[in-house]
């Protein structure tokens, strides 16, 4: 025979037609879904009229939501005003994302896991101002204690070790009343996002800022007064070595702007090792003007700046009411700031470096103040 017809594995029977669904011909063609329903026939459409009856698969899943809300007691993310359909496959329909406990719907109308509470302190988000904090680390967490923190929750690790500041904490935790957790290390991992605990959380309420004209005034009432304020610091963990050097060196205040700058977060109250809770911190809504304001009290403003007019070792006026300005880590202090300020101080070094880090120079020039105003007495 002529060909391949004599080839080894050749074919012996006919063809099979066809399978259906594979756009074969006559019985076996592609049914046809029909004409292309307009924006206001679409329920998962913003522009959907409300009017046409809901498609069978749409209808089940706005039924499934009204039931999960009844158990919650929530109202259902259905027919609130200004949405359609909330519980539609991608996101709701054309960019609109599902919102289940900060989860984000999947395909076909599969929500993601519901995630449950978690304080990761240092992420990048700001978390809510009314939203709880969870202090980590067993200075801070005694120290917060000590000093009447309001807390509503203690957790500790299940088989920590043991110490004197562990017993003092659980011990205090007791007498206020404030509900005792024991729970596994991974599951206080998870909770702080992986932070360093040291075995002992202490959830708090949002943090309680002093009132500056408050802050001002209690400061003008000790022999020596001495206030720090930042300049556009965004990390928490500088702010915190800032409170803490504020605390060690005797300075009654740190204020800090609302906007652009780092708040009192888990990490800024771990980093400053419980000082936060003995020094008052105040947010101030204009910097400038608030420095104008301790001017006006009788206050110094001496800024920090690596070109600085003054050598701190020749600071005359660290003996008087004085408050110490820090600049933000990367472009110092800003120009307004600069110019409202009485003077400039630069900090001697020996060996060339650029600049050194702001908490590191608030820490350099709180010692050298506290010393020259100990050399005086």
């Amino acid at each position: 025979m002529a060909g391949n017809s004599q080839r080894r594995g050749r074919r012996l029977t006919p063809k099979a037609g066809a399978p259906k669904g594979t756009g074969g011909k006559n019985k076996d063609s592609l049914a046809g879904r029909g004409r292309t329903l307009p924006a206001d026939e679409r329920p998962w459409h913003k522009g959907y009229s409300g009017t046409e009856k809901l498609p069978q698969r749409t209808a089940w899943k706005q039924d499934k939501e009204r039931r999960a809300a009844a158990e919650e007691g929530r109202a259902p993310k259905i027919g609130q005003p200004g949405s359609k359909d909330t519980t539609w496959g991608k996101g709701g329909g054309r960019g609109v994302p599902v919102n289940r406990g900060g989860s984000t719907g999947g395909r076909g109308g599969k929500p993601a896991g519901r995630s449950g509470p978690r304080v990761a302190p240092g992420r990048k988000s700001n978390p809510a101002k009314d939203t709880p904090e969870l202090l980590v680390g067993r200075n801070p967490v005694l120290e917060a204690l000590r000093a009447q923190v309001p807390a509503t929750a203690l957790y500790v690790a299940q088989g920590i070790d043991m110490d004197d500041r562990v017993n003092e904490i659980i011990r205090t935790a007791a007498d206020r009343g404030i509900a005792n957790l024991e729970i596994s290390r991974a599951e206080l991992d998870r909770m702080t996002g992986g932070v360093l605990h040291q075995g002992v959380g202490l959830q708090v309420p949002p943090f309680a800022y002093q009132p500056f004209e408050d802050m001002v005034a209690a400061a003008l009432e000790q022999q020596a007064p001495l206030l720090v304020a930042l300049d556009g610091v965004t990390d928490p963990r500088n702010l915190g070595a800032v409170i803490r050097s504020a605390a060690a060196f005797g300075a009654q205040g740190v204020f800090v702007p609302e906007r652009r700058a780092a708040g009192i977060t888990a990490t800024a109250w771990r980093t400053s090792a419980g000082a936060a809770a003995r020094v008052p911190v105040a947010q101030v809504t204009n910097l400038t003007r608030s420095l104008k304001a301790c001017r006006e009290a009788g206050f110094m403003v001496v800024g920090l700046d690596a070109d600085g007019d003054t050598d701190l070792y020749d600071l005359e006026a660290a003996v008087g009411p004085l408050v110490v300005v820090v600049g933000s880590e990367g472009r110092g202090l800003s120009r307004l700031v600069g110019e409202t300020c009485d003077l400039t101080v630069s900090i001697p070094m020996i060996s060339e470096v650029e600049s050194l880090n702001a908490s590191v120079a608030a820490a350099v020039t709180l010692a050298e103040v506290a010393r020259r105003r100990a050399s005086e007495q």
